[in-house]
C-alpha cells in the first residue's frame, strides 16, 4: 500500500503525524510526505516539496488584510474556526495544485491528511483515492476541515476513517477513532544548557536536561509560528523567576540577556526534557500541551492568539494545568505550578488515560480497509 501523507507547509503541522508514518512503513508500506517550509525536516521519509519559497508570515498579513474584523478576535484567541479557516484556505490553494501533480505521479492508495491539510481531501476526491483525517490538535478535525475558505470551495472527498489523538476527558468524547498521541521533536539529544554558574542558592553547575532536577525544574518554551505583536512571555518569566526557588531553562530564547538563575538553551525535545522531571511554560500550541499531557506533568499555558486560548482552558478545565494572560505571570503563579498538588495529580491521570488509547500501529489495519 502506498500512503500520501499531505500536511501544511510548518513543522508543527508535520511532527504529529510522524509516528503514523512509521507505523505504515514498519508495517512494510510506503510512505510519501507532501508539505513545504520547514516542514521539510522530517526526517526518515521522502518528502515533496509542495510550497516552495512559502513564507508563513507573509500569507498570515495578506489574510488579516483581507479580514480586518477578525484579526481582534484572532489575536485574542476568540474567532475560533473563522480567521483560521481563512488563513488556511490560503496556504492550501498554494499547495493543491503541486499536491496534485505530486498524487497523481505517485498514485497513493491511501491520502492521510491533517485538518489544515484540506489540499489532501481536495485530492483524494479528484482521484477517488480513500482520505483518512489525522487529527493534530485538541479541535475537532472535520470542524477545522470544513471551516476552511479555498478558492471556489473545491468538493472535500468525506474522509474514510478520522484518527483522533486528544484525550477524551480533555478534548470532549467523539465518534472518531482514538489513537494514542507519541510527542515526536526529531532526532537531536538534549543540549546542555548555555549560561554562566547559578547563583549559590541555585546550586551546582547546570547539569544535563536529562537527569533528574535537584530541584524544581521549569522549562519554558515558545512557538515555531510567532505570535502577532510583541511576545514577552519569556522575558515576564524570567524576570518572575528571580524570586522562584526553581531552575528555570528558556528553550530558544528571545530573552537578551537571561538574569542570574535563568539558563538559556536552543532547541531541545521537549518530551525527553519533560520526562526527566520538569515542567512547562508555554505558548499553548497543540503539540506542546499533547506532550505536557503525555508526559503527566504541570503546565501553565499562556493565552493567545488562534488555538492557543482554547488549549489553555480546555487543560485548566481539566485541571492538568494553569492558564493565565502574559500580564499574569508572576512569582506566586509560578510557585504554584511547581508546589501545588492537585495539578501534577490531574496531569498523570491524563498520561494514564492517552497510555490506554490505541497505538499507532494498531490503526494500519484501519487504514488498509479504508473506503
Amino acid at each position: 500500500m502506498r500512503v500520501l501523507v499531505v500536511a501544511a507547509p510548518l513543522i508543527g503541522h508535520v511532527l504529529p503525524l510522524v509516528p503514523l508514518a512509521r507505523a505504515l512503513r514498519d508495517a512494510g508500506h510506503e510512505v510519501l510526505f507532501a508539505t513545504g517550509a520547514d516542514g521539510l525536516r522530517v526526517t526518515g521519509f521522502e518528502v515533496r516539496d509542495v510550497a516552495p519559497g512559502f513564507r508563513f508570515g507573509a500569507v498570515a498579513a495578506l489574510t488579516a488584510l483581507r479580514h480586518p474584523l477578525l484579526v481582534r478576535d484572532e489575536l485574542a484567541g476568540t474567532a475560533g474556526t473563522r480567521m483560521v479557516g481563512h488563513l488556511f484556505g490560503a496556504v492550501n490553494d498554494r499547495i493543491v495544485d503541486r499536491v496534485e501533480r505530486t498524487a497523481r505521479q505517485w498514485r497513493p492508495d491511501r491520502i492521510v491528511y491533517e485538518p489544515l491539510a484540506a489540499a489532501g481531501a481536495v485530492v483524494a476526491a479528484r482521484l477517488g483515492v480513500p482520505g483518512i483525517l489525522h487529527e493534530n490538535s485538541l479541535y475537532d478535525g472535520p470542524a477545522l476541515l470544513a471551516a476552511t475558505r479555498m478558492r471556489g470551495r473545491p468538493e472535500l472527498a468525506a474522509p474514510a476513517v478520522v484518527i483522533r489523538i486528544a484525550p477524551a476527558s480533555v478534548a470532549g468524547r467523539g465518534t472518531h477513532l482514538p489513537m494514542r498521541f507519541v510527542p515526536y521533536t526529531g532526532p537531536e539529544p538534549l543540549p546542555r544548557s548555555s549560561a554562566e554558574p547559578l547563583p549559590q542558592k541555585a546550586g551546582p553547575r547546570p547539569e544535563e536536561l536529562s537527569g533528574p532536577p535537584l530541584r524544581p525544574r521549569i522549562l519554558v518554551s515558545r512557538s515555531t509560528v510567532p505570535q502577532p505583536g510583541p511576545d514577552r512571555m519569556m522575558s515576564r518569566v524570567a524576570e518572575a523567576a528571580r524570586d522562584v526557588d526553581a531552575d528555570v531553562v528558556l528553550i530558544r530564547s528571545n530573552v537578551r540577556r537571561p538574569p542570574p538563575g535563568v539558563r538559556a538553551v536552543g532547541w531541545v525535545p521537549i518530551p525527553a526534557a519533560l520526562a526527566a522531571g520538569a515542567v512547562i511554560v508555554h505558548h499553548g500550541g497543540a503539540g506542546t500541551t499533547l506532550t505536557a499531557l503525555q508526559a503527566g506533568v504541570p503546565q501553565l499555558i499562556i493565552r493567545g492568539a488562534g488555538d492557543r486560548r482554547h488549549n489553555a482552558e480546555l487543560v485548566a478545565a481539566r485541571g492538568a494545568g494553569l492558564a493565565a494572560d502574559e500580564r499574569d505571570i508572576t512569582p506566586a503563579l509560578l510557585t504554584r505550578l511547581i508546589t501545588d498538588p492537585v495539578l501534577p495529580a490531574a496531569a498523570r491521570e491524563v498520561s494514564a488515560e492517552i497510555a490506554a488509547m490505541p497505538p499507532p500501529e494498531h490503526l494500519v489495519e484501519a487504514i488498509r480497509q479504508a473506503g
